[in-house]
């Protein structure tokens, strides 16, 4: 049984990777990792970020609930491995759709985080590359989760949006999304209340 270990990024400028830092030796006491050669490890690569939209001048973010591998529920940024040749930037598209149900365009890429968790047979070290996207259509649904891992799915205000999620390192990467906002918040089309 596999469980997450997010290592928690320091906020970093936009242009640095965040997320990215020296690891301990292997083994080492206190570096919470297993000893090199005890398991294979598997690098993974995932992308999907923020889609966000305007109602009533308030910012909500669509963020989706899926069990991890405990059966604790978990809120999180909705994200995904990329598929065939597809860059970072368009698996964000297609995962953020499949998963929350809304379309979205990139504004703007919000830098990368990692961790590294344990399976039975191997050890995986995840890269996740996130993105601002702007909502351009759809409605809320996880019924096109190809995976079905996305058990619901919510419009969470950007206010309160750290309170919601379930990982410190996502809520980094929401820190860094309000940093680049104010560039792009005029261009958000205000839906009336009722779009709630």
């Amino acid at each position: 049984m596999a469980h997450p270990v997010p290592s928690a990024p320091k906020r970093t400028p936009l242009t640095a990777s965040v997320g990215r830092r020296v690891p301990r030796r292997p083994g080492a006491p206190g570096s919470g990792e297993i000893p090199q050669g005890s398991l294979p490890t598997v690098e993974e690569v995932s992308a999907g970020g923020l889609v966000v939209r305007k109602v009533g001048g308030r910012l909500e973010v669509a963020i989706i609930a899926r069990y991890n591998r405990g059966g604790r529920l978990e809120w999180c940024l909705p994200k995904g491995h990329p598929e065939g040749e597809e860059t970072h930037g368009e698996a964000a598209i297609r995962e953020v759709e499949e998963e929350t149900g809304i379309a979205g365009d990139i504004l703007a890429s919000l830098g990368s985080i990692d961790y590294w968790f344990t399976v039975s047979s191997h050890r995986v070290h995840k890269t996740v590359h996130h993105y601002l996207l702007q909502a351009t259509g759809g409605e809320l649904t996880t019924e096109n989760d190809p995976d079905h891992e996305a058990v619901d799915v919510a419009w969470v205000g950007l206010d309160v949006l750290n309170a919601k999620l379930s990982f410190p390192n996502e809520r980094r990467i929401v820190d860094l999304a309000r940093d680049v906002l104010p560039g792009h918040e005029d261009g958000f089309p205000d839906l009336p209340d009722s779009a709630r």
